[in-house]
């Protein structure tokens, strides 16, 4: 019987060694087979029977299990240091050291980067930023965002959205992520994302009971109605590649794989951020001109004059004058203006000591 009992004892660590030491599967993803340890670049090809597109796409499958992180950038042509500090990333990631797998949208939306427009697809002229979810039978910039959506999104357990300021945007950089009350778990996981990150300023969006009456709209934000978290990296100004900017994105996304536990490497030490639970959009009261006479990351006081606006015979019109404290984070830095436009979005920051994350 102790015989008996011994083999049975050793039979079962056996097997549970076994099922310990059982191989990773594949990544399967685009119809093609990423094994643990590689990685595979792909093309995903959308059409909508007269326009067509593709999304390039990295995935980097690691020999370990782990989290599975979507970095999407492009979804904006015209803000390149997203686009290339993905390049870089590409060629940085050794997979083989990846605990996890990473989906790398190298560049979302290509007809807007090679056609050189700002926020929009020429195919359709939509914004491919405010039509998340999308449609499997819409226009091509739908069916864009439905692919992006299933095929990306869907398939993440987090995910980081990279943007910068286009031509017309002067930008200060900071991260950003979405707060509802309903769902305190995953917005708390993506302030700690958030925070990872790196940047002095961290945004909070949202700030309202629930997302689930309301549609995804944009990309991480469609992340969250499905219960992913996620976050934003707005980094880069006035369209520029700035390497500045490309080193600062790629740090950034380095650190938040090692706080996922993806990577090994230590993060370098970054400034504490500045958490912005409210921001005020200051807009155009005439068509025109604008002249700012601020700069993004200023701090500025209520009732300091930002700017002035003119009519097309450059008569001044009116002044820009700052409704709160707070600080610049992105503005209109070129002249043409219309009514309505924004010119300022300020993140409220009370002049007494601001709250530290």
């Amino acid at each position: 019987m102790l015989q008996y009992l011994q083999l049975l004892f050793i039979s079962f660590f056996l097997l549970a060694g076994s099922v310990v030491a059982a191989p990773r599967k594949a990544f399967v993803f685009n119809g093609q087979s990423v094994a643990p340890g590689r990685k595979v670049s792909t093309l995903l090809h959308i059409t909508d029977g007269r326009d067509s597109t593709v999304v390039p796409v990295t995935v980097f499958h690691g020999r370990r299990p782990g989290p599975v992180l979507g970095v999407i950038a492009g979804v904006h042509g015209y803000e390149y240091p997203p686009i290339l500090a993905a390049q870089q990333l590409a060629r940085e990631l050794d997979p083989a050291e990846l605990q996890g797998t990473v989906l790398l949208v190298h560049l979302a939306n290509v007809p807007s980067f090679l056609g050189r427009r700002i926020h929009l697809n020429p195919q359709d002229s939509k914004n491919l930023n405010r039509v998340f979810p999308g449609k499997a039978d819409g226009t091509i910039t739908e069916r864009l965002a439905w692919r992006l959506s299933n095929d990306v999104i869907g398939r993440c357990t987090h995910v980081v959205d990279v943007h910068a300021g286009d031509a017309l945007d002067d930008l200060r950089a900071y991260a950003g992520y979405y707060n509802y009350f309903d769902t305190p778990a995953l917005s708390e996981t993506g302030r700690q994302m958030a925070v990872a990150l790196g940047f002095p300023y961290v945004i909070q969006f949202g700030n309202e009971p629930s997302l689930a009456a309301q549609p995804g709209v944009y990309c991480s934000r469609e992340a969250i109605k499905r219960g992913i978290p996620a976050v934003d990296i707005e980094c880069g100004r006035l369209g520029l590649p700035e390497p500045e900017a490309v080193a600062q994105i790629k740090q950034a996304l380095h650190r938040l794989l090692t706080h996922l536990g993806m990577t090994a490497t230590q993060p370098t030490a970054a400034t504490q951020s500045l958490l912005i639970t409210q921001r005020t959009t200051v807009t155009s009261t005439h068509t025109g001109f604008f002249f700012s006479q601020v700069k993004a990351g200023e701090l500025i006081h209520r009732g300091r004059q930002l700017g002035y606006l003119t009519d097309l015979f450059g008569n001044q019109v009116a002044e820009v004058v700052a409704p709160v404290d707070g600080v610049v984070l992105y503005m209109t830095a070129t002249p043409p203006i219309t009514v309505g436009e924004n010119l300022f979005s300020i993140g409220n920051v009370p002049r007494s000591e601001p709250q530290r994350k």
